[in-house]
């Protein structure tokens, strides 16, 4: 096996353990330590590459979850919107993603390097996707040309980490249908 086998190999090892652990253990028990001793790994070889346990948690649930959560284009913007968000109320309503992106967007709050990594590398991405899609939907004349798609996307997202993050109820495709219908009812989509 060479090097850069070995490395990569070594570099799952140690992701997989910190989402194995994380999910025993809860984000506040866990640590390097216990992340180096169950991957066989020396800790200061975790510390060369993450600089903290959130950059380390942050690489593992995106090793996860490597595919983005792209947008459908079936002609219908609502139904295209319901599908993707649907996909994202799944994985972050179950384990290990959901309890885990939870714990690292509360760990943001204190770590401005991870807040920073988070955005760029997920809530941005996926923010993004999410415009882009909107924006062509009002191209192809399914939103009115007024139609804000900053603020949708920013209508779209608040509900939903509100509930997932701040009261802690459980999000459902019930939930997300509710929100998308308030959106398009009170932003008007084109006739």
């Amino acid at each position: 096996m060479t090097d850069s086998h070995r490395g990569a190999a070594r570099t799952e090892a140690i992701m997989r353990t910190t989402l194995e652990l994380g999910q025993e253990i809860g984000y506040a028990k866990l640590t390097i330590e216990a992340i180096a001793a169950r991957a066989g790994a020396g800790k200061h070889t975790i510390y060369r590459r993450w600089p903290s346990k959130g950059a380390l948690l942050l690489d593992s649930l995106l090793s996860l979850h490597k595919s983005s959560l792209a947008y459908p284009d079936t002609g219908d913007i609502v139904a295209d919107l319901r599908t993707q968000i649907h996909a994202a109320v799944d994985l972050l309503g179950n384990p290990p993603f959901g309890p885990l992106y939870q714990a690292l967007v509360g760990e943001a709050q204190y770590d401005p390097q991870v807040a920073a990594a988070l955005n760029e590398r997920f809530i941005a991405p996926q923010a993004d996707l999410t415009v882009a899609r909107l924006e062509a939907a009002r191209d192809q004349g399914q939103l009115s040309p007024a139609f804000d798609l900053s603020l949708a996307m920013a209508i779209l997202s608040g509900p939903l980490y509100f509930q997932f993050l701040i009261t802690q109820e459980p999000l459902t495709h019930e939930y997300v249908d509710r929100v998308l219908d308030a959106l398009f009812s009170g932003m008007g989509k084109a006739p």
